[in-house]
């Protein structure tokens, strides 16, 4: 039995893939999971297969302006080194994968209900919405590549991954942890917003 949210796509390793993502887009190819957690001086998000094991980690440091990440396969190597740009008006993260490929990661403005992200440099486009945590993941040609549930309520600020196109998941997951610390930054911001009124 799948899961019949349609509201929201994430689901725990174990369970089959959710029915919105298979009526639309087939089973996926892979799907992987994330929990994070606060350690002393940095965040550690473990990215784990449907067995529970790890195959990325992902460690960011505090106290850096630039929300400087670092993101590792089991084995230690790196995929990925993610970085924030501040002084802009729109949301920016510049990626850059262990082969050289480089990325940017910026959120138009003007989208109030649904958020689109742009990935400049590939041409992707990440579509969803924060507030029903669900995004999709699309090449230039309109083909999906990945979709993201984000699990409603959690301590460990849980995701799901379900991936079309495996051969691109290094960069799927450099997305899906630049997004995460985009809607970690929105939260930060409105939580600071609403105590100073």
């Amino acid at each position: 039995m799948g899961v019949n949210s349609k509201h929201n796509r994430y689901r725990e390793a174990g369970e089959e893939a959710n029915v919105v993502n298979v009526e639309r887009f087939g089973e996926p190819k892979k799907s992987l999971f994330t929990s994070s957690k606060v350690l002393s001086l940095h965040r550690h998000t473990d990215i784990t297969d449907a067995q529970g094991s790890v195959v990325y980690q992902a460690n960011t440091k505090f106290f850096t302006i630039r929300d400087k990440t670092d993101i590792t396969d089991a084995q230690g190597r790196q995929v990925a080194h993610i970085e924030k740009k501040i002084f802009t008006l729109r949301e920016r993260h510049y990626i850059t994968m262990a082969d050289g490929t480089k990325f940017e990661l910026s959120r138009e403005i003007l989208h109030i209900y649904k958020d689109v992200m742009n990935i400049e440099g590939l041409g992707w486009q990440l579509r969803g919405n924060a507030f029903g945590l669900n995004f999709e993941l699309y090449d230039p040609q309109g083909e999906v590549i990945a979709v993201i549930g984000q699990k409603m309520i959690s301590l460990h600020d849980k995701y799901c991954i379900d991936i079309y196109r495996p051969e691109l998941e290094g960069i799927v997951i450099a997305i899906l942890i630049t997004l995460q610390h985009m809607i970690q930054d929105r939260r930060a911001a409105a939580a600071s917003s609403s105590s100073s009124n």
